[in-house]
């Protein structure tokens, strides 16, 4: 934990494995607008969805590792994939930090569909892990909701590489079945795909279906963070010592994320390439 004089002056650290954190990050921002914030794109090893959980694991800590060394105050792991691999190595290497991961949002689903079959988009490694699967087992329980798991190959690269048409002919290839299958809720089960929610309700509604729930999990993110913050006596509640930061880290090109950083979230922040390393 930071032990500087004023802890709420502190950074919140997040990062994923590429611009998929900035659906978070666009969260955060709106609910925490005073706070300093550590943005960290792993593009260089992405995606993390083809990577066994121990990989993507020490991956993970050693990013989080880094953000502590700028003083980070709290993490947020804006990943799906990272959080079911990493987030309780990261707490038990970190238990006096507020670390907050992101899940798909099975439960808010099972309230929202009408039909109780809700389709799951994410990518295969995070619908392979016994986290998820033990998430979807007590929801499906609770609720009697129909869970169609469908594994979004390649679509984090095309986002990433900002390929529209490529991008919306994957969207077509995955969503269709799943409206074919009676879903009326869909998941956006990584946090890449609410960058393409607009392409996404576009093939929806190409397809002819109506009254599509998508399900996006950033602002109850969002939300857990300002929880662990006022809990913990870390927000910073106004601007009193000078206007919020952000500082964009990547293992990639800093033109890429300062142009990921323009296009997406509008902002111009300074933005760094690094190295991780693990110990």
């Amino acid at each position: 934990m930071n032990t500087q004089a004023h802890p709420e002056d502190a950074p919140v650290g997040i990062f994923d494995s590429g611009l998929g954190g900035l659906s978070i990050l666009r969260h955060i921002r709106a609910q925490l607008p005073h706070e300093h914030l550590l943005y960290v794109a792993d593009t260089g090893f992405a995606p993390y969805g083809d990577k066994s959980e121990e990989v993507v694991a020490a991956r993970s800590l050693a990013i989080a590792r880094f953000l502590v060394g700028k003083k980070a105050k709290a993490l947020v792991v804006a990943c799906n994939t990272a959080t079911i691999a990493a987030v309780k190595l990261l707490r038990e290497r970190f238990p006096d930090m507020p670390i907050v991961g992101v899940e798909p949002g099975l439960k808010p689903a099972a309230s929202t569909s009408r039909s109780g079959r809700i389709g799951v988009m994410a990518t295969e490694r995070a619908l392979a892990g016994a986290k998820f699967l033990q998430l979807r087992d007590q929801v499906s329980a609770a609720t009697g909701a129909t869970f169609l798991l469908q594994p979004c190959r390649g679509l984090v690269d095309q986002i990433e590489l900002g390929d529209a048409e490529a991008t919306t002919q994957l969207l077509r290839h995955y969503v269709t079945p799943l409206l074919d299958q009676g879903a009326d809720t869909l998941v956006l089960g990584c946090t890449h795909y609410p960058l393409v929610r607009a392409s996404i309700e576009d093939v929806i509604a190409q397809a002819g279906a109506q009254d599509i729930a998508l399900v996006d999990t950033g602002d109850a993110v969002a939300r857990q963070l300002v929880r662990l913050l006022d809990a913990g006596g870390l927000l910073r509640r106004d601007a009193a010592g000078g206007p919020a930061r952000l500082e964009g880290y990547t293992s990639a090109s800093a033109t890429a994320l300062s142009a990921a950083f323009n296009s997406l979230v509008g902002i111009d922040p300074p933005v760094h390439e690094v190295e991780f390393e693990a110990n």
